[in-house]
């Protein structure tokens, strides 16, 4: 990369850190705003859910975002709406503005994401790509890691508004930065919005994501999964339709998200894994610290801590993974990854009311190893099969699987974790016992999902040029480098 790009890089991959470590922040703060605010855990947890929410919602558009607009122009924008979304948060007098402030918050995550991948895809040479993508994945996948042990560290001093009041000055001087001193790398062509694809987008993508979040609270309430299930069935018949549109669509190149991106089978089978690795990642996250303090007695910040070590972990091994990808491909990565994440997976269903603690601690530091040997090599594998005209949509797909996967994983593990625990309270256990049963149970589905993930990584073939093979697009093989796009100034 030249000097201009990588700077441009950087910059993207410090604000994208930013915009993402807050998906995950405010998890543990969930009991100082329920007595701050006086509202119940069900009106608490939408701070979380409507930021995946308003995630899902936005990320189909960005591809059309990406491509209309320059780089300049949709980070100003990104960085503008997650900032403004902050200082909201930081100063909301009750829990609608907050409510209000993190959906702003998620409009700008939502555009910076695919914003990162499409110009990292578009400035890096094919043979180089690994290392920049092992950059990415230290920040998609160490930012939610570390999100609640800051949170931990925050809320142990300070005053859940503090949460947004520290990262505010951040993130106006990336956007200050950004303004200043980012520069196009891209040429933007003129692209029409297919205003029904944005509305059957929003019903679908919105309506599965909405249904899942109100697994965890509907699975105690009396009628609740009617109403969990009504979302999703509805936005499963909107996402159908959303779908039979782009084909449509793509005959005139004027899809708002273009599908053509699965004519790759390595992108499918990648898109696949990461689904996978998405759920048990934000699966653990969410348990892991219900077990450490409602099972092991620990405080916020203790629990914090101890996920700490896993996420350094991640972002310490990320840059490695990514020369390892640029010198030996995928297969390398991903086989003994999905087998390592498959392990820790069981290890965690030992884990019970008399568990130490260290135990929780081991098993979190090898599933952190596992996710970090098979984000880099799925980032690049997917994303380099395909011709450059279709990275921003891959880049959009990609981020779509991530939050409707993150918040399946949520849903599923609090979902089974809700159910055990109810039918053990029912036989007399306390509740101790109850909890960590349903933490148990809810671990075993987790594991038996991760075996998927083993067969499946073989099925990975290398691609985007340089070190490792030609480009797949389903259409044949071709030079990667031969379709980069000329960069404007």
């Amino acid at each position: 990369m030249t000097p201009r790009d990588r700077r441009a890089v950087v910059l993207l991959l410090i604000s994208t850190f930013v915009v993402i470590l807050n998906e995950t922040v405010m998890g543990v703060a969930l009991p100082h705003l329920m007595a701050d605010l006086d509202i119940t855990a069900s009106t608490a947890q939408w701070v979380t859910a409507a930021f995946m929410l308003t995630m899902a919602v936005v990320i189909p558009v960005t591809g059309f975002v990406i491509q209309r607009t320059t780089t300049r122009a949709t980070f100003v924008a990104a960085m503008g709406l997650f900032s403004l979304g902050t200082l909201v948060c930081a100063l909301a007098p009750g829990f609608v503005v907050l409510l209000a402030g993190r959906v702003v918050q998620a409009s700008g995550t939502a555009i910076m994401l695919p914003l990162l991948m499409t110009t990292v895809m578009t400035v890096t040479p094919p043979a180089t790509r690994g290392r920049t993508m092992g950059n990415i994945s230290v920040v998609i996948s160490v930012a939610p890691a570390l999100g609640p042990t800051l949170s931990g560290l925050v809320l142990s001093v300070l005053d859940w508004r503090w949460l947004f009041g520290l990262v505010l000055p951040i993130a106006l001087a990336s956007l200050a930065l950004g303004a200043l001193r980012l520069q196009n790398l891209t040429e933007p062509r003129y692209a029409r919005v297919d205003v029904g694809s944005v509305l059957l987008s929003a019903i679908g993508f919105g309506g599965v994501v909405y249904g899942l979040s109100r697994f965890g609270e509907a699975s105690g309430e009396a009628g609740g999964l009617v109403s969990a299930w009504a979302p999703i069935v509805a936005g499963a018949a909107g996402l159908s339709l959303f779908v039979a549109r782009q084909i449509w669509l793509q005959r005139s190149d004027a899809a708002l998200l273009d599908l053509r991106t699965f004519r790759s089978p390595t992108f499918a089978v990648a898109v696949g894994l990461m689904a996978i690795s998405m759920m048990a990642l934000f699966g653990t996250i969410i348990l892991l610290p219900i077990y450490a303090q409602s099972v092991l007695g620990l405080e916020a910040l203790q629990t914090g801590l101890l996920l700490l070590p896993g996420g350094l972990l991640m972002g310490l091994v990320a840059p490695s993974v990514g020369r390892a990808y640029d010198r030996f491909g995928p297969r390398v990565l991903l086989v003994p990854g999905t087998v390592v994440v498959s392990a820790a997976a069981w290890l965690l269903t030992t884990l019970g009311v008399g568990s130490p603690a260290w135990l929780l601690l081991v098993a979190h530091v090898v599933l952190s190893a596992g996710l970090a040997l098979m984000f880099t090599p799925l980032f690049t594998a997917s994303l380099g099969s395909l011709p450059p005209r279709l990275y921003s949509h891959g880049s959009a797909v990609v981020g779509t699987v991530q939050q409707v996967a993150g918040a399946a994983g949520t849903a599923l593990f609090v979902t089974v974790m809700t159910a055990q625990g109810a039918a053990l309270t029912d036989r007399g256990a306390d509740v101790v016992e109850a909890t960590a049963g349903g933490v148990h149970a809810a671990f075993v589905v987790g594991a038996v999902i991760t075996l998927l993930a083993i067969p499946a990584a073989f099925a990975v073939r290398a691609s985007g040029g340089g070190a490792h093979g030609p480009v797949d697009d389903g259409q044949g093989e071709h030079d990667a480098a031969a379709e980069v796009p000329a960069v404007g100034h």
